[in-house]
């Protein structure tokens, strides 16, 4: 989880991207395993870079962590990948599993029982995205690390 150098990102090369990617192959513990490394790597993006991380932020990481590997564990065989980096005032929680295929949203159902993983990831991220790669897809979700001032904290949210 170490800092390593920028390069074919938006980072100037003499930045440092704060940045940890880790596979994820056991399954159920996966799960578990990804929300204990999204806890600990904003602590650490606090302690070691002093960047400042709201509550909100911790607790919405930690939901869309689960929710994109549960989903992904759940359609996709193979291994997943799970990339947290720091990308000016957000988190970017980037998941790439196998299966070519991009989720859809459903219409919001309060009477359907389940798949509302990525309704939610939506709902609390200030970007989100999808995309085919060359083996599979990687599906990007931005959360802001502070509040907004007035409280509000979807505050500028960016709807794609």
């Amino acid at each position: 989880m170490d800092p390593v150098s920028a390069g074919g990102d938006d980072t100037l090369p003499c930045e440092l991207a704060i940045q940890t990617t880790m596979a994820l192959n056991n399954g159920g513990a996966d799960i578990a395993h990804a929300r204990r490394a999204a806890v600990n790597f904003l602590t650490r993006v606090q302690c070691e870079h002093g960047l400042p991380v709201s509550q909100r932020a911790m607790d919405a990481t930690q939901l869309v962590v689960s929710e994109l590997v549960t989903n992904a564990r759940k359609y996709a065989p193979g291994p997943v990948l799970l990339d947290l980096r720091i990308t000016g005032d957000t988190v970017e929680v980037m998941v790439w599993d196998s299966a070519p295929v991009l989720p859809i949203a459903r219409a919001a159902d309060a009477g359907r029982v389940g798949q509302h993983g990525l309704e939610i990831v939506m709902a609390v991220s200030q970007g989100f995205a999808m995309q085919r790669e060359p083996v599979g897809k990687r599906v990007t979700a931005r959360i802001a690390l502070l509040d907004d001032p007035g409280g509000d904290a979807f505050a500028g949210r960016d709807p794609g």
